[in-house]
């Protein structure tokens, strides 16, 4: 007798207790969500549930924006322009919209854990300069500190420079104000004009998804080549003018 081909298993397969393992929640949580519509029902068999891709993706969307601050109306809110027949793989994309652009988060550590890794001792003077430029954020407690690992080496750059903490906190004004206006600049372009494009593409969610992440890197640099080239401008003007 020949044997007809298997049959492909359902995709939702895991039990709540999976899920929430999977999602790094606790089982209490994920039913909690599951109870106020925040993923579809699960696939019954008897009095067992089980679930799948799709609602790993919407928990593991839940998850981001609460790092992000919503609130459980506003996430509810958020979740109900997605509609339910949307893939998983589109859910993903919504995740990866919201992910943070920075290469590391902020690690807590002491103030010896800190010269370790700058390599060097740290005066309070040096303390107070790495808070200035935002390299470091002070905590209630004296003693520890949040630092992203990343910007440790523009730190000590900066420390290296021997900058009057006036000038830095000046320049870091600066900064944040550029920083800002450019940030809200781009992301108006790309919700106004470029998002709209690549839904309408007809692009799988995952070629998308692929184009997002190149967004970033390429967004920075050009915001690197475009300070760097007003720089020189600007030393040009200041020798015409001295001229």
């Amino acid at each position: 007798m020949t044997e007809g081909p298997a049959e492909t298993p359902p995709a939702e397969t895991l039990s709540v207790e999976q899920l929430a393992t999977r999602v790094g929640m606790s089982v209490r949580t994920v039913r909690f969500y599951a109870g106020r519509g925040l993923i579809p029902p699960p696939r019954r068999e008897g009095r067992n549930g089980y679930y799948g891709p799709d609602h790993i993706a919407r928990l593991e969307l839940v998850r981001e924006l609460q790092a992000h601050g919503f609130t459980l109306s506003a996430i509810e809110r958020y979740l109900e322009n997605i509609p339910e027949s949307a893939p998983p793989e589109r859910v993903a994309l919504h995740r990866t919209l919201l992910a943070p652009w920075t290469t590391d988060l902020p690690e807590t550590v002491t103030r010896d854990e800190l010269q370790v890794r700058t390599g060097r001792p740290l005066s309070d003077d040096d303390l107070e300069l790495l808070v200035a430029i935002g390299v470091v954020e002070p905590t209630p407690d004296d003693d520890i500190f949040r630092v992203a690992p990343a910007h440790l080496a523009v730190g000590v750059q900066f420390l290296e420079t021997e900058m009057p903490i006036d000038v830095a906190l000046a320049a870091r004004k600066i900064f944040d104000a550029a920083g800002k206006k450019a940030a809200h600049d781009v992301t108006e372009l790309f919700r106004t004009l470029w998002w709209p494009a690549l839904r309408s593409s007809g692009r799988s969610a995952e070629d998308i998804t692929s184009q997002v992440e190149r967004f970033k890197p390429l967004t920075i640099q050009a915001l690197v080549t475009a300070y760097e080239t007003a720089v020189d401008e600007a030393k040009r003007e200041t020798v015409r003018r001295r001229s």
